[in-house]
């Protein structure tokens, strides 16, 4: 008996030594309640545990069977928003804190702490040297300075990182350092030429964080030449990067190079680079949708290309008289105004006709009304009373053709063009169309 004992206590101890725990606080403590932890592959997530946070303080008991990697910890909604990345080796506990204001801090934890500091650290260094190429007159004994500064710690945290997980990190991250003296822009021409040299892009422990993908995102859109350039000219070279970032992925698997270039797509889209978003759809994301983790990415991003801010808006038919008109072919506005609604609807009832009164002083904007309709019984009276609105009807509601064109939803849907029938806004009421056109 006492055998079993010895055996039972030595498993005993053996399970609590390989079980480890992501403990901390979070400030402000009363505004956070929970706090999920996700592990972290290339173009996926799994869910690991989660736990409460209870008067600012939470311990996450990972499970000893967890493999070591990147971990994701989710703390609000949405959750591609709130959270924040952490290295798990499987060895040690890792203690931090969180401060809305501040970030994230580790407390205990060898491979966070050296993370931290090391990019804290660089990323100083290397403002350092920016600001040395800033001054009016330039100093070479404190550009050398700096770029001793730069070797020294990048090697000494290589050494310190050594065989430890975030290795990867810190000799991907290594950057150009001048061996010699060279002018700003032969400093901008190198960095540029030596920026993928030490980026592993097949290294999975790097795809599974935010930081290779933000370093191609930061090649796309900083990459630049320093003299001053068109808009047509600056997107011509951003298409160039892309398509450096796209060669240099060429091996990498399709799931990954998915999640990259549509990142670059949403940076692109947000930043108004539309003819830049067409590449990047046309080019490599419309095909590489389907190879996306996510079964309903392919719609989505199709989808998201088709509506957002920036596109072409689809087109429309409707006939007046006998007269078939097209949304792409009317022109003479400075506004053009979709509106999807419904003759049964309640809210629309409501709000089209107030629309409708108030655009009486908004002669540049013509309003295209869009009737989701089973059939035409009551949209044609309702239509009546809005005499200075385009009207075109679908038939089938939610799945005719401009329903599922335009993903609605609901109604009343809104949709803000431009003159060039471009989406300029997707607005929530009737009251936010005319804030908008008042502006």
């Amino acid at each position: 008996m006492k055998r079993y004992l010895v055996v039972f206590a030595l498993l005993t101890a053996f399970w609590v030594e390989a079980q480890h725990t992501i403990s901390g606080t979070f400030t402000p403590a009363n505004e956070y309640k929970y706090i999920l932890a996700y592990r972290l592959k290339t173009g996926s997530q799994s869910f690991i545990t989660n736990t409460s946070i209870k008067d600012g303080k939470f311990s996450l008991q990972i499970p000893e069977n967890a493999e070591p990697g990147m971990y994701r910890l989710v703390y609000a909604v949405p959750q591609d928003e709130f959270y924040f990345d952490v290295i798990y080796n499987g060895k040690e506990d890792i203690e931090l804190a969180f401060d809305a204001d501040k970030g994230v801090s580790f407390i205990s934890s060898k491979e966070n702490k050296i993370m931290t500091s090391y990019f804290q650290t660089m990323a100083s260094l290397m403002g350092q040297l920016v600001d040395v190429y800033m001054k009016k007159k330039f100093d070479k004994k404190e550009f050398q300075e700096c770029t001793y500064q730069l070797k020294t710690t990048q090697e000494a945290y290589e050494a310190q990182s050594k065989n430890l997980m975030v290795e990867n990190f810190v000799l991907a991250n290594r950057p150009y350092i001048p061996t010699e003296f060279e002018s700003v822009e032969e400093y901008v021409t190198h960095k540029k030429e030596h920026y993928f040299d030490h980026l592993k892009l097949d290294n999975t422990i790097l795809q599974a964080s935010d930081f290779l993908s933000d370093k191609l995102r930061n090649y796309v859109f900083t990459a630049l030449p320093m003299e001053p350039r068109s808009s047509a000219e600056t997107e011509s070279i951003i298409q160039d990067n892309i398509k450096k970032v796209g060669a240099k992925l060429a091996p990498i698997s399709d799931a990954y190079k998915f999640d990259v270039f549509y990142r670059l797509w949403k940076m692109s889209s947000s930043s108004g680079l539309n003819e830049t978003t067409d590449f990047i759809y046309n080019t490599y994301l419309k095909s590489l949708a389907s190879a996306s983790n996510d079964p309903n990415k392919a719609r989505e991003i199709t989808v998201q290309h088709r509506l957002r801010i920036g596109a072409i808006a689809p087109e429309i038919e409707w006939k007046v008289g006998q007269t078939t008109k097209k949304l792409s072919t009317i022109n003479g506005s400075e506004n053009y105004l979709l509106v999807f609604w419904s003759s049964t609807c309640s809210h629309c009832l409501k709000e089209l006709p107030a629309l409708h009164k108030e655009l009486k002083n908004y002669k540049s904007t013509q309003v295209i009304a869009i009737g989701l309709e089973d059939d035409k019984t009551t949209w044609t009276p309702e239509s009546a009373k809005l005499p200075d609105f385009e009207h075109a009807i679908a038939l089938g509601r939610w799945e005719s053709d401009y329903a599922q064109l335009y993903d609605i939803h609901q109604t009343p849907t809104y949709y803000l063009l431009d003159s060039e029938k471009r989406i300029v806004a997707k607005p929530e009421s009737d009251k936010e169309v005319v804030e908008l056109l008042k502006k």
